[in-house]
Formats: structure tokens, C-alpha cells, sequence
């Protein structure tokens, strides 16, 4: 099976579709898969369902797919550092389904396991809770939530080989690693591709199992989100 695609348009022909469901992988602006927001918001499609921990920010990330409305609903635990995010919410224009952080990673990890559904306490007696099933255990109330299988995964890893086989670095581990297992279709984008025998296996992250399309989406531009600069001391 062909895994290896020139770039992130090539490697997303004829997946992509209007109204899809997308888990995008990401913490902050830490292991965004720039590369596929940007052959996504080049393709048009619209009417998108995304699951991802935040919103990037305005004009970076997912904040170009809302930019451009192609974004319909987000399902999200930290959006807020986007402004067009906040208007839009505001204004009615998009729909919003608010998870805490924990949840929304289990949700996809159950997903990703075949899991229908788990109880968690998280959540219980606030607005998260509206809706859902109530459950006893021993004394104490659970809610029920629905683990995530979207359309397509798109994520970005540290290093990879031939055969899909994918290591993510530090925070950019986070949501990228569940969100790889929670579609029918992963496609990654990384920061370099290795032959295959190259990587440890007590390494890596993701079994190539799980990715269907890869790229190498070098270089990157390292992104700061929040900078934060000591004053300087008196002389």
C-alpha cells in the first residue's frame, strides 16, 4: 500500500468532502498538521465537523479554516485565543460542543479502541452533563460520553518511517497520539522520514497500522504562542 505522497494536497485526494467529520491533532500551536489546514482551506470543502483540543489562534491553524467558514461545528475543550472563534460563537454563526480536555482525549482514544462509550464524573452537575445519561456507581453519579470515530484524522508527528510508523516530540504528543487512532482514514504529516528498520520500536507512538497517507512536511516555522520576556534589571 501506498503510503508516501509529495505534499499534503496530493496526499488528500479523494478524501476529502463536504460535512466530514476531521479530528485534527494538536496542543496550542504545538504539533498542528499545518501542512493538511492549509490543503484543506485550499480545497474549499465546507460544512466541517472538527474535534481538536483548541482553535489555533486567529489566522494560524485551524484559525484559517474558520477564517474562511468552512467550519460548521467544533467540538473543542480551549478556543480561547481565537477571536474570530468568539465572534462567531457569539453571533450563532457556529456551532460549539465544549468537552473538558480529559474527556475530549478518552473520547477519541475509546473511539480509536472501539469503544462506544464510557462513563466519566467529569462533568457531572454542570452544563457538560445537559442531555446525557446519568449513571450510579457506588454511590457517586457518571455521565455518559460517546467515543469520537471521525471521516479523517490529520496529525503531525516528529519523525517517521517508510511504512507510517510515527514519534511525536514532547507537547506535541498531546491529542496527536489518541487522534491518530479515531478515523477510518489518518493521514500525517511529519518533520522527517526515515527508512524503515531506522526507528526503535520501544519508540514510537503510533503503529504505521494506523496511517493510511504520509508526508514530509518540512520546514517549519517554530511558533510561539504566548511570549513571555523578563524585564531587565536595574543596572
Amino acid at each position: 500500500m501506498k503510503k508516501l505522497y509529495p505534499d499534503a494536497t496530493a496526499a488528500l485526494v479523494g478524501i476529502l468532502r463536504d460535512n466530514m467529520t476531521i479530528c485534527c491533532g494538536g496542543f496550542g500551536l504545538s504539533g498542528m498538521p499545518e501542512r493538511l489546514i492549509d490543503a484543506i482551506e485550499t480545497s474549499g470543502v465546507r460544512g466541517l465537523t472538527i474535534a481538536s483540543n483548541n482553535a489555533g489562534i486567529d489566522g494560524v491553524g485551524l484559525g484559517k479554516l474558520l477564517r474562511s467558514r468552512q467550519i460548521k461545528k467544533m467540538i473543542s475543550s480551549y478556543v480561547g485565543e481565537n477571536k474570530e472563534f468568539e465572534r462567531q460563537y457569539l453571533a450563532g454563526e457556529l456551532e460549539v460542543e465544549f468537552c473538558p480536555q480529559g474527556t475530549l482525549a478518552e473520547r477519541c482514544r475509546a473511539g480509536g479502541a472501539g469503544i462506544a462509550g464510557f462513563y466519566t464524573k467529569t462533568g457531572v452537575g454542570t452544563l457538560v452533563a445537559e442531555g446525557k445519561e446519568v449513571k450510579n456507581f457506588d454511590g457517586d453519579d457518571f455521565i455518559l460520553e460517546r467515543g469520537i470515530v471521525a471521516d479523517l484524522s490529520i496529525v503531525k508527528g516528529w519523525k517517521a518511517d517508510e511504512s507510517g510508523n510515527l514519534i511525536f516530540r514532547k507537547t506535541a504528543r498531546n491529542f496527536n497520539q489518541p487522534m491518530a487512532t479515531a478515523s477510518h482514514m489518518t493521514v500525517a504529516e511529519v518533520e522527517e522520514i526515515v527508512p524503515v528498520g531506522s526507528l526503535d520500536p520501544d519508540t514510537i507512538h503510533v503503529p504505521g497500522i494506523y496511517i493510511k497517507r504520509l508526508i514530509c512536511g518540512a520546514p517549519y516555522e517554530k511558533r510561539i504562542e504566548f511570549r513571555t520576556i523578563r524585564e531587565r534589571e536595574a543596572a
